[in-house]
Order: structure tokens, then sequence, then C-alpha cells
């Protein structure tokens, strides 16, 4: 499999295939594998930790009849489709040999990676 392809492939179930490519032996060899990897892994940690941090959020809204839920809802529908939009550009991105860093992730992820 080319680095491109296992790249794209680090982004697809997220912190299961993050780390998966990061143990497999021909693919944690690569610098662009284990950037990708890393990138993958700290996307999906902060992805998860805002869902964590909206759904606080969301049941303090509760207390305000309809407003709150209807931005609960709306914060929520606003964290998904960001969310699929910068998976699936990442997924792409890598897919066509081009480097995609997200601003802070990114550096962390080289720094792991030892690029």
């Amino acid at each position: 499999m080319t680095d491109n392809v296992a790249g794209a492939l680090c982004y697809l179930f997220g912190l299961i295939t993050g780390i998966l490519f990061l143990v497999l032996a021909p693919y944690n060899q690569s610098r662009s594998v284990k950037f990708n990897a890393f990138q993958s892994i700290f996307f999906n940690i902060v992805w998860i930790a805002a869902w964590i941090v909206l759904t606080i959020v969301a049941i303090a809204l509760h207390v305000i009849p309809v407003l709150g839920a209807v931005l609960s809802v709306t914060l929520n529908l606003l964290l998904l489709i960001g969310g699929l939009i910068v998976w699936l550009y990442l997924m792409f991105k890598t897919y066509n040999n081009e480097k995609v860093m997200l601003p802070v992730i990114g550096p962390m992820a080289e720094k792991q990676a030892g690029v």
C-alpha cells in the first residue's frame, strides 16, 4: 500500500486506524504515515472533547425552555457538520499526496512523528 493510501486510511476510523498504522511494521517507518496517524488521533481526541464540553453546555442550556433546546441542537449540528467536513477534507487531501496541517494539532503531530 502506498503512503498516500495508508495516510488517508489513518483518518478512516479515527483513533482505531490512527493507532493501528502506528503499530503496523511497514507503515510505522514512514514519516508521512506517522504524521497522518498522529494528526488523526489528536483530531479525534479534540472532537470527542468538544462533544463532551458541548453536552455539558447543552445540559446547562436546557434550563432555558425553548431557547436552550434550539441552541443545543444548533451547536450539536454545527459540531457534527464541521467535524465531518474537516475529516473528509483531511482524507481527500492526504489521498491526493497533499500535506494538510491543522492549526494546533498539526505541529504536535509533526513533533510526535519526527518530521
